[in-house]
């Protein structure tokens, strides 16, 4: 009898567990935006740049614990470089805010919205969606893992499908060692 009560006692409190686990995970759950961050790294003919974009709102949607939907909403007018300093961080800066890149005054956010996915292990996702930049919207498919409150995804873009072109060998001849790769990486370690 003591047996089976504790063995009633064990399966309540995993059920309970279970189920407080599972109603955690339902529903929309809003980014946590200055725990959150996005880093992007470019890429030219004589090395690469890199930094971070700010995000302005988002959220992730959940079913039954499996991650169902979401919507990102990047500040584009927050875009920074952190990996040089001074007068060529500023200069940088504000070419990848001018209409040459991002256009920020135009284009102050950018969005990423997630229209299917599918799972493709243990907390893993393939992820198909729509980016918007510069008011250009493309699909979009890229990997998403999540842990706990946790999720982590990394993106390959082609900046010309949005009208970035500039240093683009697709584009402009000539430019030798001046020349910037179209595909630039975005990694975002998200927090919910």
């Amino acid at each position: 009898m003591k047996k089976s009560i504790k063995n009633l006692g064990i399966i309540a409190i995993l059920a309970f567990i279970t189920f407080s686990f599972t109603m955690f995970n339902n529903g929309d759950k809003a980014i946590k935006v200055k725990e959150s961050k996005v880093v992007w790294k470019g890429y030219k003919v004589t090395g690469s740049h890199e930094g971070v974009i700010g995000i302005k709102s988002g959220t992730l949607s959940f079913t039954d614990g499996e991650l169902t939907g979401g919507e990102i909403i990047m500040d584009m007018t927050s875009i920074s470089n952190t990996d040089v300093e001074g007068e060529y961080k500023t200069k940088l800066e504000g070419h990848l805010k001018s209409d040459d890149f991002f256009g920020v005054k135009s284009h102050p956010t950018s969005k990423l919205v997630f229209q299917n996915i599918i799972a493709t292990g243990k907390n893993s996702y393939k992820i198909s969606g729509n980016l918007t930049i510069k008011g250009i919207t493309k699909p979009i498919t890229f990997d998403m893992s999540i842990y706990g409150n946790k999720a982590n995804a990394s993106l390959k873009i082609d900046r010309t499908m949005y009208d970035v072109r500039y240093g683009s060998t697709a584009f402009f001849d000539n430019l030798k060692d001046k020349a910037i790769y179209d595909e630039f990486d975005l990694v975002a370690d998200l927090e919910f």
